[in-house]
């Protein structure tokens, strides 16, 4: 799948729920999905900065393209990464690059966030695409 279609499909999923306390049980199911990162890769190196709890990300390129594993000490929060995984992972670094994020906005996220985490919201994005650039470059 495309990211495009995975944030369609996203958008999709939000849109079922009512209201936003629904949203949130499905950002903490979602949460429960993720793909772990193992505990050697939960080091400094891998936190993202600008957020408010722990959030690790480990990335590797298999097949050219990135494979994505995170955790975070915070339930809302690794819902929030685990959408972002479910997005970028397993897919071309160039394509991650180029992919915008206002599925984001699309499913009323960033509105619904306290500022402190719709910085680290932010501050994941950022380096996810950190990671996609350095992978595009070892590839050039």
């Amino acid at each position: 799948m495309t990211i495009k279609e995975i944030q369609n499909d996203i958008i999709d999923e939000f849109s079922m729920f009512d209201d936003w306390m629904q949203r949130y049980e499905y950002m903490i199911e979602l949460g429960k999905t993720l793909p772990l990162i193992a505990d050697q890769y939960k080091t400094e190196d891998n936190t993202i900065k600008g957020c408010q709890s722990k959030v690790w990300v480990h990335a590797e390129m298999k097949d050219d393209k990135v494979e994505f594993t995170a955790d975070s000490d915070a339930i809302i929060t690794k819902g929030i990464i685990a959408i972002l995984i479910r997005t970028f992972s397993n897919q071309h670094p160039k394509d991650i690059i180029e992919a915008d994020t206002d599925f984001i906005d699309d499913i009323g996220l960033k509105e619904h966030l306290s500022p402190t985490r719709a910085n680290g919201l932010v501050s994941m994005i950022k380096q996810l695409k950190l990671y996609a650039i350095a992978y595009q470059t070892q590839m050039n």
